[in-house]
């Protein structure tokens, strides 16, 4: 792992040459949120390991973060700060110091900011979800700057709001309560995949006699452990929870005391449910009447029954409503009452992290700047300025983000970035298809060379992360290269003075034991085992919102429904094949796609289609294929595979672009459209055609 391009420094609690274990956490975009052991001999982080303290990680850590120190040494790490020396794309640049970067990056900002400072953007997500290396350092340079707000919508936004809609926030059961579950519905999840620590609490409870259903439209490595596998359609995923709920109502399997007492809109949502016995249901989703039938006499029945969603089925026009009717189905039944009942899509809404402290939107000093949707970043870096959309945007700062990779409809995301007129700044790790086409490349730290502190979307600890090495090369956190940028804009409030640690302390305030996280590592949030076993849901009313008064007042409807996708199956005869994009196994996003070990299991870019759907294209396994619609095209080869159902491809991702055979990736087909609440991207709402590439072509 020791390589003659780095500089290593001891740790700050290392005094001799010895190996030492530092605590810290995992940061990527996962449910886990693991806490991490890093050995380190002499200055070098030699292993990461699963905290075995932590009850959640429990010594095990996923493939890929268990390779967190090669990605941290790797060969192609950044080590400078880089300036484009050829024109934007050709991926021409030259070294540069940090003090010549950074005052022409402030000079240029500060030329654009006197015209009008809404015309600079920040581009950023879940890179880090570490609450300092995040959004702290940089949101006090941006409300500082007036810039253009981002709506971080890429990955969450339908399904967090529809939580906030039904159950009042991002809350739910608590994932430990999985184990003692007897019906687990794993819906819109491939948890061995994407959940490793919910999954082996899955797999206790199956050990003690737990029925696991999945329900996806992809057969993936999940379905092949569960019980049971119902494929429905992509995006009918409201339908099939309705149609559950006709069945609940027919056969009275309801706990009506908790419906009367502890939820709001019962007679509509009864009304709406008739409207879907299983027949109608069962022709929408493309499964069989039976398997609704048998699933809402389980769900109905069974005691206690929990669901596990996840945010891949709430990727389509209603993924919104999908949500919601999903989260409505355990008031129900009751199913709060138990602390092995009930619904888990996320528990960050749990953590009360004091974002107004640490982002500090009082900058702002009464403007309103606009806010652009990060879903939709290829049409505004090509828009004009104009009265409704404000000036065009000149200057825009990616960090923690890959967005010419993983952003829909990629072939107006790169002709954006491509503008010879657009300023951009990239904070990175490696050389990415977004940093491909930067103006500057500036080294960012990875996890294992600054502080930060976590929340989790799957569980309820804070975990804290310590500083196990020091930077690499020249390697500069987040939060030091937007406190230096802020000294040469002339920002001279004192919060830009705060440092990482004083960061992580304000995160939460008195609200956590912060010696604790010096201590151990993390800290579990003092919540009930059951929640809402009495109601008191985070809503206005207390109660499990069935109906929505707010999504009424915005003229949506207050009820959750089926909406057919955009582009649904059978309605384009040019376009006949729904397509899904989950993530390959050996990927996170477009994170770890460059390590060379997790590459060469996952191979090549993949097109899962089913065997009827391959035979009438004439199309063979390893055969190269292009993907293509009216958006754009891009090659891989095919796979003729079970995991696909008929008249569904998947897609995996997300490679970056310049790996790719045609230097494209899954999202050059995928649309810009957004979802019904949330503004959140429809990935998985995307119609395309697959035909044999030919080696001519």
């Amino acid at each position: 792992m020791k390589s003659a391009r780095f500089t290593h420094a001891m740790t700050s609690s290392t005094t001799t040459p010895e190996t030492t274990q530092v605590r810290g956490a995992c940061p990527h975009d996962c449910p886990d949120t693991c806490s991490l052991v890093t050995t380190v001999d002499n200055g070098v982080a030699v292993r990461v390991n699963g905290n075995p303290a932590h009850r959640h990680t429990d010594g095990a850590l996923c493939t890929k973060v268990s390779r967190y120190a090669e990605r941290s040494y790797h060969p192609e790490r950044l080590l400078t700060p880089l300036k484009r020396s050829g024109p934007k794309g050709s991926g021409r640049f030259e070294p540069v110091g940090w003090d010549e970067a950074l005052d022409d990056i402030a000079q240029r900002l500060k030329t654009i900011a006197a015209r009008d400072p809404q015309a600079i953007l920040p581009y950023s997500y879940a890179g880090t979800m570490g609450l300092v290396q995040g959004e702290a350092m940089a949101g006090r340079f941006f409300h500082r700057l007036g810039a253009s707000l981002l709506d971080r919508t890429i990955c969450a936004s339908a399904g967090g709001e529809a939580l906030v809609q039904t159950l009042g926030g991002k809350v739910g059961m608590k994932v430990e309560h999985f184990a003692r579950a007897k019906l687990i519905l794993i819906w819109g999840s491939n948890s061995i995949g994407s959940n490793l620590h919910f999954w082996r609490l899955a797999q206790q409870a199956k050990r003690d006699g737990a029925r696991l259903v999945c329900i996806d439209p992809r057969r993936t490595e999940t379905a092949d452990k569960c019980h049971e596998h119902i494929a429905l359609r992509p995006g009918t995923d409201a339908a099939l929870a309705l149609a559950l709920m006709h069945q609940l109502i027919a056969h009275d399997w309801l706990d009506h005391d908790y419906i009367e007492k502890h939820t709001l809109g019962w007679e509509g949502l009864r009304e709406r449910a008739l409207q879907w016995p299983p027949e109608r249901a069962a022709e929408v989703c493309g499964v069989p009447v039976q398997q609704i039938v048998d699933l809402a006499r389980d769900y109905g029945t069974t005691k206690p029954a929990a669901i596990r969603l996840n945010y891949g089925m709430q990727r389509v026009r209603g993924g919104g409503n999908a949500v919601r009717a999903i989260a409505c189905l355990p008031a129900l039944v009751g199913a709060w009452r138990d602390p092995a009942g009930g619904v888990l899509l996320s528990a960050s809404g749990h953590f009360p992290v004091n974002r107004a402290a640490l982002q500090r939107p009082d900058l702002l000093a009464g403007r309103a700047p606009r806010t652009l949707n990060m879903s939709t970043v290829g049409d505004d870096l090509l828009r004009d300025a104009s009265p409704t959309f404000g000036p065009r945007v000149e200057a825009v700062i990616v960090y923690n983000s890959n967005p010419v990779a993983v952003a829909p409809e990629s072939g107006k995301v790169v002709q954006g970035f491509e503008r010879e007129d657009l300023f951009t700044v990239v904070l990175e790790h490696f050389r990415t298809d977004t940093a491909d086409v930067a103006d500057y490349i500036l080294p960012a730290t990875t996890q294992l060379e600054h502080w930060d502190i976590h929340s989790s979307y799957g569980h309820t600890d804070v975990l804290l992360n310590r500083p196990a090495i020091a930077p690499v090369g020249q390697a500069r956190t987040n939060t030091d290269i937007f406190r230096a940028l802020a000294a040469r804009m002339g920002f001279d409030d004192p919060c830009f003075a705060d440092d990482d640690l004083t960061l992580c302390r304000t995160a939460f305030g008195d609200q956590v034991d912060f010696q604790r996280l010096l201590d151990v590592g993390f800290a579990t949030l003092p919540l009930p085992d059951a929640p809402f076993a009495h109601g008191n849901f985070p809503t206005a009313s207390g109660r499990c919102e069935f109906f929505s008064e707010r999504l009424a007042a915005r003229g949506q409807d207050g009820l959750p429904d089926h909406l057919p996708n955009f582009e649904s199956i059978g309605s384009s005869s040019q376009f006949p094949l729904a397509m899904i994009s989950p993530p390959a196994r050996n990927f996170l996003n477009s994170s770890f796609v460059n390590v060379t070990s997790l590459r060469d299991i996952e191979g090549e870019p993949l097109l899962e289609i089913h065997a009827d759907d391959a035979a009438s294209r004439g199309i063979a396994s390893g055969q190269m294929v292009r993907v293509f619609n009216l958006r754009g095209e891009y090659r891989c080869k095919a796979n003729v595979s079970k995991r696909a159902r008929p008249g569904v491809v998947n897609g995996l991702g997300i490679w970056w672009r310049k790996l790719g055979p045609s230097g494209t990736n899954v999202n050059e087909v995928t649309s810009q459209r957004l979802t019904d609440m949330g503004g959140g991207p429809v990935f998985y709402d995307c119609l395309v055609e697959v035909a044999p590439l030919h080696e001519d072509a």
